[in-house]
Parts: structure tokens; sequence; C-alpha cells
């Protein structure tokens, strides 16, 4: 996995590491994400650089079954955090 570049953060990625900080240890669903204004670009561009982290769950709601995706900071995103 390639390593951030803690100084060089774009923007966006320093707004996105900001508001999953913010979440907890439980982080943000991409819906949320998607109406702070992030795109699902922009989402996945944060994995690959390994800032954040995606897991889906799958959750029951009146009989059907969704999967919710899930954004969390890694230790690579704390750190940025600590280097602005």
């Amino acid at each position: 996995m390639p390593t951030p570049r803690h100084r060089n953060l774009k923007p966006h990625q320093r707004r996105a590491i900001v508001l999953l900080a913010g979440c907890g240890a439980e982080g943000c669903t991409e819906a949320v994400m998607l109406v702070h204004g992030f795109t699902t670009d922009q989402l996945a561009g944060l994995v690959r650089t390994g800032l954040v982290a995606k897991t889906t769950e799958r959750v029951v709601s009146s009989g059907q079954t969704s999967e919710v995706k899930r954004f969390r900071l890694t230790e690579a995103g704390q750190q940025a955090l600590g280097d602005h």
C-alpha cells in the first residue's frame, strides 16, 4: 500500500480526515461523506492512499438487506492530522 504524503494533502483529503476524526471509532457512512460533498472517486482515493479504510456492512431493515459502506481513519490518517 502506498505511503501517504502527509505534508501534501489536498484540501478535500484534509477535510475528509478531519470529518472522519470527528466521527470517532465508528467512522462515517458513505452517505454521510457524500452529503458533505465528497465524490466516490475522492473516497476511493483516500482508501488507495491508506489514509482511510472502508468496510461494507450488511444491514437488514423491514426485511430488506442492504449494504452500507463505512469509512474510518487509519493510523496513517491519524498521523496526517497530527502533521498539520
